[in-house]
């Protein structure tokens, strides 16, 4: 896990959050690739970014608002990306796998791991999540 100041972007990109994923949840820019929408994502549950998260999520999949807010931020402490198949500024749908971390209440504070590969599509030209597969 790398090191982390409070202003390095959670997603581990070891760039400012304002110059990272904070670009995205602030001004409602959209993430140029697929991994660059995973990672802006993965920092909106840390944050508690749940309009950005809705903002994001393809349409027919994804829960309502009032849940997303009810879910609040998250204690996530590390992302790691496995791989990504096309997802590139030029592609229409991408696939990106990762592994994040979290501290587990339930485990009495042990990390928890999730690992997951996401698919992506492009909607009116922007990136948007559809599922895990």
């Amino acid at each position: 896990m790398s090191k982390q100041t409070k202003d390095t972007c959670p997603c581990q990109s070891q760039l400012q959050y304002e110059q990272c994923c904070g670009q995205y949840h602030k001004s409602g820019g959209h993430a140029p690739t697929a991994e660059a929408l995973m990672r802006s994502r993965y920092t909106a549950y840390v944050m508690g970014e749940a309009q950005y998260l809705f903002r994001t999520w393809h349409a027919n999949t994804r829960p309502t608002l009032q849940t997303l807010k009810a879910s609040g931020p998250q204690t996530l402490i590390g992302l790691k990306i496995i791989s990504t198949k096309a997802g590139g500024e030029n592609d229409q749908k991408g696939m990106v796998e990762f592994i994040s971390s979290r501290f587990s209440p339930s485990l009495m504070g042990e990390i928890e791991q999730h690992k997951e590969k996401s698919l992506f599509t492009r909607v009116k030209g922007n990136w948007v999540y559809i599922d895990a597969i």
